[in-house]
């Protein structure tokens, strides 16, 4: 199943700086070889279900094998089966609408 996913691992007990756990986390993603964009409060990642799961809890490993006692996750979890959506898709359909609308104001 194709799921798309708004993922934030948030280490604690690491001090006020979090960038090198989530660069971490970018990489355990990349090398699992999903589809993301990076974004200030999280990560999207789009793939199938199973893939996507296992790098959620590969994070999770090396965020902890960094030094993090404690890791809070929030995760958002959208699936569809009507038909086949990407990130992409989603962005360029909200991108149709605004530039439509703009098209009508002037």
């Amino acid at each position: 199943m194709h799921v798309i996913v708004d993922l934030c691992v948030i280490p604690l007990g690491v001090g006020l700086s979090v960038s090198k756990y989530v660069a971490a986390c970018e990489r355990v993603l990349q090398e699992a070889g999903l589809k993301t964009h990076l974004h200030a409060y999280g990560t999207n990642v789009e793939g199938e279900w199973d893939a996507v799961f296992a790098a959620v809890k590969r994070c999770h490993e090396v965020v902890h094998g960094l030094g993090a006692p404690r890791i809070s996750t929030t995760l958002r979890v959208g699936t569809r089966t009507d038909r086949h959506q990407t990130m992409d898709d989603k962005i360029r359909s909200v991108e149709k609408k605004l530039h439509a609308a703009a098209d009508n104001d002037g």
